[in-house]
């Protein structure tokens, strides 16, 4: 599982250098450097494991082409994404228009969301986390899983 919270930094060539401890876990348990840089929104960017990023593709060929949820979201991840791989120097290529949208420059949070990487502007994160507190219908949510 990818958990918790690291500062990284995009270089000015648009190279996240991903933290060590995060690097780790996706080589021990995906003995793969090959990932697909994405995001939904342009909010933040998200990076799978390749092999993570297979089971959504596979999830979503269930559903017909012409299903508007599925046609959105394969448009929208497919324009802010890209196939990418850890570099030796353990470094990930942000797409330009991905980098600008979501405005990752220097310092970045990098949040690990169990089975991807979440990266976010500092500033935005911290908006994003006032703007959205937990509540108490997130908690019966979670609740009903045991949590």
């Amino acid at each position: 599982m990818l958990r918790g919270n690291y500062t990284a930094r995009v270089d000015e060539k648009g190279r996240l250098k991903v933290p060590i401890h995060f690097r780790r876990k996706i080589e021990e348990k995906y003995g793969s450097n090959q990932v697909y840089v994405t995001s939904l929104r342009g909010d933040s960017v998200q990076i799978f494991p390749l092999l993570e990023w297979e089971k959504v593709e596979q999830k979503l060929s269930i559903l017909p082409t012409n299903e508007t949820a599925r046609i959105i979201y394969v448009t929208s991840t497919s324009f802010w994404g890209q196939e990418s791989e850890i570099d030796n120097q353990g470094r990930i290529l942000i797409h330009p228009l991905l980098r600008r949208k979501a405005e990752v420059y220097g310092d970045v949070a990098v949040l690990g969301q169990l089975t991807y990487l979440n990266v976010w502007n500092l500033e935005k994160i911290e908006k994003f986390l006032i703007e959205n507190p937990f509540t108490d219908e997130h908690a019966e949510v979670l609740a009903r899983l045991g949590i």
